[in-house]
């Protein structure tokens, strides 16, 4: 394969040597040669020294992502290694005997920028953030098929500004190779069983990142009135649920979320009848709650990067401190809150900045008892502390 050479400034150029697998679009990319998403590149500082090997995405602001920083040919045999070295790292350093549902690939993390592969029982999802994986997915295929030998290959395209897709129910995602799977598929996490949609949707009703803060969850339930902010489809509150909590409140402004969580109740023997899914906005359904005397002995409160909610749109930044300073009342005094954000672009000291406005709102004091990140199957390097999104925090009330 021709691989031309694309020069980078000398700010790129300190970041690749430092290890970091992206170039930003600046005014050195600018001046690159025309090329395709999917030309595999060579990066040059610009007195010419060879930095990277990289695939070419023109019209992303990450316009290039290292492959790897020797010269190198992105073929069958480069691919299959990639997807045995991810596969050999899950096997060997996780605990997956009651789950067949997990990150076999997470991008830069297994080496394979700009796309990752989700297994689902016999299946697999593969998801594009770049274009550039679109010409090479014939070779990931055959490398998936070698190494996991699925019953479905499904592929969907993640594009950045995600927000437009969120409410669209149309199929987001297509067969690429093998058997296709309509409806719910139920998969095994932790020994639960949980329903997930490949087909329809942006996306599959489980986020398998937090696995280990679910189970985390289930050794904190038994006995405990819980109250599941955000709740989705329901995975925290079927986990505490199935540890023996007394009652579980699940609260989504999404009716049809609340029904997939009542199935996967269900799924797990569990009577959704003794428990409680309310759909509401969660800020209004706090004050509700609380002006009805509720209390709690365990908060989850874990929203998604944006919400959907109209004229109620959550963000981290302020949004956290609300919600904390509005659940504190509902929590019993040696309670636990936990509290959990996905969004890649606040660090973890600025979180705890937002828990501190919110304890202060509320006239209450949080000791942090436990800082946790996603589980093991969504590796990243040390070198791109990007990768390390997931904050997961175990607070208690004083």
């Amino acid at each position: 394969m021709k691989k031309s050479a694309f020069i980078v400034g000398p700010q790129t150029a300190q970041m690749l040597q430092l290890g970091h697998p992206w170039v930003l679009a600046d005014r050195y990319t600018r001046k690159w040669p025309k090329g395709n998403a999917g030309d595999l590149i060579q990066l040059a500082d610009e007195a010419g020294r060879f930095l990277a090997t990289a695939l070419l995405d023109p019209a992303d602001r990450v316009v290039a992502r290292v492959l790897d920083f020797a010269p190198m040919d992105l073929d069958q045999n480069w691919v299959h290694d990639k997807v045995q070295q991810a596969l050999e790292l899950r096997q060997r350093h996780l605990a997956l005997d009651d789950t067949d549902a997990y990150r076999l690939i997470n991008g830069e993390g297994d080496f394979l920028p700009g796309l990752t592969v989700d297994k689902y029982g016999d299946y697999l999802m593969v998801q594009l953030f770049s274009r550039a994986w679109r010409p090479h997915l014939p070779l990931l295929v055959s490398a998936l098929q070698k190494a996991l030998e699925p019953v479905g290959i499904y592929e969907k395209f993640r594009p950045q500004q995600t927000r437009k897709l969120a409410d669209k129910p149309k199929k987001l995602s297509h067969l690429l190779w093998g058997q296709g799977f309509s409806g719910r598929l139920k998969i095994k996490e932790n020994g639960l069983t949980l329903l997930v949609e490949l087909e329809e949707g942006l996306n599959t009703g489980l986020f398998s990142d937090q696995r280990d803060n679910r189970r985390d969850l289930m050794a904190r339930a038994a006995g405990a009135r819980v109250l599941n902010l955000f709740a989705y489809t329901g995975a925290f509150s079927v986990a505490a649920a199935a540890a023996g909590a007394a009652k579980v409140t699940s609260v989504d402004a999404s009716a049809p979320y609340l029904e997939w969580a009542r199935a996967n109740f269900e799924a797990n023997r569990l009577n959704p009848k003794r428990h409680e899914f309310l759909v509401g906005d969660c800020r209004n359904v706090l004050k509700d709650l609380q002006r009805q005397g509720r209390s709690f002995d365990v908060i989850i409160m874990d929203p998604p990067s944006f919400s959907t909610v109209k004229k109620s749109r959550f963000t981290t930044s302020g949004g956290t401190s609300d919600l904390v300073s509005e659940a504190l009342p509902l929590l019993e005094k040696g309670g636990v809150l936990i509290t959990s954000s996905n969004h890649q672009k606040v660090d973890l000291a600025d979180y705890l900045k937002e828990l501190r406005r919110g304890a202060l709102a509320a006239g209450a004091t949080l000791r942090v008892i436990g800082n946790y990140g996603q589980a093991g199957d969504f590796p990243y390097p040390v070198t791109f502390p990007e990768g390390r999104y997931l904050k997961y925090l175990i607070s208690v009330k004083g």
